[in-house]
């Protein structure tokens, strides 16, 4: 008999899980104004809010907290740092930021101005903001296949390059800083892209003369799905597909909290040294000096080991598995989620959960409002809230998917708890019928919304 795939790590640290009742948990949730976000982490059974920063570092990653060099200028664990990213992406320029955002803020502070196009794969919510708090705009190329839910495309992250030549021939080329591809793409439920599309991009980039860059946080994911689901990959290591992959960019953002493995930390690589040198004047701005840029020593040094562990496929067949497992277990439940299954979450289809809910009360929302009341799982929409408004009309954008996103923590749960997760959104699917009214937004923000939006119900 052939023995059953294990993890390939043990466990040697455990943190308490607080336990609370449903009426305790409604009482939280609307004393919270119905956002998930403004919940206490003790009023949370299992969070599935994020993966971002969530995880579990190795025994390694500990060590080296021990090793943090905290000079404020030449430190070593910078030097640990700028090594193991230029080993791993190839990229000659590096520069750390405290995390994703903060990557994004210094390279569009260098990159973006009023008027510009920022055409991409279905953009994050920080990358979304950044563009539009500089009055430009990002408009999104994901393939059409990515918005059917039941489509089963291995790379449902691709960009369109129709789509893409109708925005140049409509805007221009000198008014797109830069393509954007997001891998792997988060909004469109972690679907990867795949290196035929990239090549693909870079080639229509080089034509136009415009610069390709890459939103890396799952780089390493994407890295496996391609090894797992493309022609003439399946031999090659993680790291070889890694240095390919950015062989055809001419820079990266990360936020080091996803496939960096760490809590806290991200980057900026660059080829271009001009606009390296733009970034460093930001980056000292905004962030700190070039040798720190808002992490600690012992965080650069962590990161530094967890950019090795996040490369090694064993780790990510773990990891790629255990969301994977979730997925098909709530099929098998015949939940409605988005297939096939992305590297880092679970998106369940709200459009297809609760279909009675008018979008216009943001049913996504409601469903993970439900999910929390009933078993205390916390999730996150990626629907009309996040989407937020149009920044010229005001109205509220309502995207063809609404989803809610099942982040699984990096090394954090176990089967059990996967089993009760499951089980938990099956008994919420199973009263679906009964959900008919929604939510109202009370108060927002003027932009990326999501984080502190109050809401009442309807």
């Amino acid at each position: 008999m052939e023995l059953p795939y294990i993890e390939p790590y043990k466990i040697k640290m455990v943190e308490a899980i607080q336990t609370s009742t449903i009426n305790q948990r409604k009482k939280w949730i609307a004393a919270a104004k119905y956002n998930l976000f403004k919940l206490s982490s003790d009023q949370v059974r299992i969070d599935l809010l994020t993966d971002s920063g969530t995880g579990a570092m190795s025994d390694k990653q500990w060590a080296e907290i021990m090793l943090g060099d905290e000079s404020y200028a030449g430190s070593s664990s910078y030097e640990k740092l700028e090594q193991t990213v230029k080993q791993i992406t190839g990229f000659p320029f590096f520069i750390p930021t405290h995390q994703g955002r903060a990557a994004e803020n210094v390279l569009f502070s260098a990159l973006v101005k009023k008027g510009d196009i920022v055409p991409g794969n279905s953009h994050f919510d920080t990358t979304k903001g950044h563009i539009e708090f500089r009055k430009a705009t990002a408009i999104d190329c994901t393939i059409d296949e990515a918005f059917d839910t039941t489509v089963q495309h291995p790379f449902k992250g691709n960009l369109d390059i129709s789509k893409l030549e109708k925005i140049v021939q409509k805007h221009s080329a000198e008014k797109i800083p830069f393509v954007l591809i997001t891998i792997t793409c988060n909004s469109a439920g972690g679907q990867p892209v795949s290196m035929q599309n990239i090549k693909q991009v870079h080639q229509f980039c080089k034509y136009y003369k415009i610069p390709l860059y890459f939103d890396s946080a799952r780089f390493a994911e994407n890295a496996y799905f391609i090894k797992t689901r493309e022609a003439g990959y399946a031999k090659k290591t993680i790291k070889e597909i890694v240095k390919e992959m950015f062989s055809f960019s001419d820079g990266m953002t990360m936020s080091a909290k996803k496939d960096g493995l760490v809590n806290m930390g991200g980057f900026i690589a660059l080829k271009n040294p001009e606009v390296y040198t733009s970034c460093i004047t930001y980056n000292i701005i905004y962030e700190g000096f070039v040798t720190y840029g808002g992490m600690s020593g012992r965080d650069m040094g962590a990161l530094a080991v967890g950019l090795q562990e996040a490369t090694e496929f064993s780790y990510l067949q773990s990891r790629i598995q255990q969301v994977h497992y979730l997925g098909e277990r709530l099929i098998t439940l015949g939940v409605p989620v988005q297939q096939p299954f992305g590297g880092h979450a679970i998106y369940l289809d709200a459009n297809k959960f609760v279909p009675n809910i008018p979008k216009e009360e943001y049913r996504a929302q409601a469903l993970a409002i439900e999910l929390y009341i009933s078993s205390g799982i916390r999730s996150v929409e990626i629907g009309t809230i996040l989407a937020d408004r149009d920044p010229i009309t005001r109205n509220n954008r309502y995207p063809k998917l609404e989803l809610v996103r099942l982040a699984l923590p990096r090394r954090t749960y176990t089967l059990s708890h996967l089993e009760y997760i499951a089980i938990a959104i099956k008994n919420v699917y199973d009263t679906r019928n009964e959900a008919k009214k929604g939510y109202n937004i009370h108060w927002e923000a003027p932009i990326m919304r999501h984080f502190t939006v109050e809401l009442d119900k309807l």
